[in-house]
């Protein structure tokens, strides 16, 4: 079966899990479904230049991420601005949400190569800054405009998947592109120590304005040059946009001020904005989600609720490192790979997870996801202790393993559920994009819980490392709830 007959609208009775056609389901004859597609055919000449580009936006993103944690002391002691620490994650991650949640805009005005260039030559534009930055000030000037382009790579490689390829590879390909995240985690923190330990720590951020570069010129030719509704300009939702933003602002700066009252405040003003946020796109004509969001019976609400819950748990990993020197006096190196663990499990589970084609299967793993994460989280909290034996470590990276296996089980069949939770192609891509957005909020607002949580369980690393993993444990709990709905309302059409 050729692409095109394979991206043939589905009937409107269809659900976001079953791609059984109702007319089918009433006994009417109607043609076989796609062909379920393979890692061969998304990796054969006709689809790997697009698969690379969407892929490559997001590893860009996540291996910035942790790059620029790794080579942040070595830069402070080079050019000052210490003070400016907390900020430096902060100016990226509120300059890439606000950019996410741009997306759809931006492929409506200019097209999906046209944006794909433009986001990576943004993105390489803010890290040539890093790379000659003189003073802690344009280094922070550097890293929002990083997050700008770093935010539509991110949205993009979601949105951009419905019309590059053909409906039967969007869930391996959105598997691919997910598996990024965890790749970034991996890839991030080794390239970042290597350069800071051999002193050229503004090497990293050259390289990956190379690598930028390199992937603006292939994204001219690797992805579909327009969309059906280019020129078609909808109307940018500011005040929702004003009010995401901010909240997102303050979840990252709660996670980094002072523990006690200012924690409150903060918390109070971050949840308060994000209620505002949701309360503005109920009633508001132009929104950020897809309208479908907020409509009483549609699943996308619990999609994102559980692909968000989802996200806070692979924030679990950042002070794994930290608790592994600290618990069972791990070297930096072995504590890193250690910390790799959710990531290596997220990663692997993933590209097993997108072979299942079945919406049965698709339901279950989706509903399996949390409830692995919330196991392997919950043993996690069990098995650490103080003075462990490398056999104790070693469960220790079982259970983490467990942990993101959770998370990479579920991501990509939830992905695709948004993508096809709309006949109409523009809400389609904004429900796409979608998942980067809430993606992104959800880094923000976890961060924030977990650097509490790791204070509120102190001043023992062993207290924090249990408070950490289980209230993130809980959120996972949560999360097979979510998805349950999110299973049932699709099956319910």
């Amino acid at each position: 079966m050729t692409p095109h007959t394979a991206e043939i609208p589905l009937p409107r009775e269809q659900s976001a899990l079953d791609p059984q056609p109702a007319s089918r389901r009433r006994g009417r004859r109607t043609p076989m479904p796609p062909t379920p597609g393979s890692w061969g055919e998304l990796l054969s000449p006709d689809h790997l230049p697009a698969a690379l580009v969407l892929a490559g936006g997001v590893a860009m993103y996540a291996t910035n991420v942790y790059v620029t944690a790794a080579l942040l002391p070595s830069a402070i002691t080079e050019i000052g601005g210490a003070q400016y620490f907390a900020w430096v994650a902060t100016a990226f991650l509120t300059a890439s949400v606000v950019s996410s949640m741009l997306v759809t805009r931006v492929l409506a005005r200019f097209g999906a190569a046209r944006a794909y260039t433009g986001a990576f030559l943004l993105f390489a534009l803010g890290t040539l800054g890093n790379t000659v930055a003189p003073s802690m000030e344009v280094l922070l000037v550097g890293r929002a405009i990083q997050g700008l382009g770093g935010g539509l790579l991110a949205g993009l490689g979601y949105a951009v998947i419905r019309s590059a390829l053909p409906e039967r590879l969007w869930t391996r390909a959105a598997g691919l592109v997910s598996a990024m995240w965890g790749v970034g985690n991996l890839v991030g923190p080794t390239l970042g120590g290597l350069f800071a330990q051999w002193g050229i720590w503004r090497g990293a951020f050259a390289l990956l304005a190379v690598v930028a570069l390199l992937l603006a010129w292939v994204s001219r030719r690797a992805v579909p040059g327009s969309t059906a509704e280019a020129g078609h300009l909808p109307p940018i939702p500011v005040l929702s946009l004003v009010l995401l933003s901010a909240a997102a602002a303050a979840f990252s700066v709660t996670s980094v001020v002072p523990r006690g009252i200012p924690t409150v405040v903060g918390l109070a003003a971050a949840v308060g904005l994000l209620l505002g946020f949701v309360l503005r796109e109920r009633v508001a004509r132009a929104t950020v989600l897809p309208r479908a969001t907020y409509r009483r019976g549609n699943p996308l609400k619990w999609i994102y609720l559980t692909l968000g819950l989802l996200s806070a748990g692979a924030m679990a990993e950042a002070f794994v490192p930290l608790f592994g020197q600290e618990l069972a006096g791990l070297p930096p190196l072995a504590a890193g790979f250690l910390g790799a663990s959710l990531s290596v499990g997220w990663t692997a589970a993933q590209l097993v997870s997108v072979t299942i084609e079945r919406p049965p299967g698709r339901r279950l793993v989706m509903l399996a996801g949390p409830a692995f994460l919330a196991l392997g989280l919950f043993a996690y909290a069990a098995l650490v202790t103080e003075g462990a034996a490398l056999v104790r470590v070693a469960a220790w990276a079982a259970a983490l393993f467990a942990a993101g296996a959770g998370i990479g089980m579920a991501f990509p069949h939830l992905s695709v559920a948004a993508m096809r939770s709309s006949l109409d192609p523009a809400e389609g891509r904004q429900a796409a994009a979608g998942v980067s957005t809430t993606q992104l909020i959800a880094n923000s607002v976890s961060s924030a819980i977990v650097g509490i949580l790791v204070a509120a369980g102190g001043p023992s690393a062993l207290g924090s490392a249990q408070a950490m993993s289980i209230g993130i444990g809980v959120l996972a709990v949560l999360g097979i709830g979510t998805a349950l709905l999110a299973s049932r309302g699709s099956r319910q059409g």
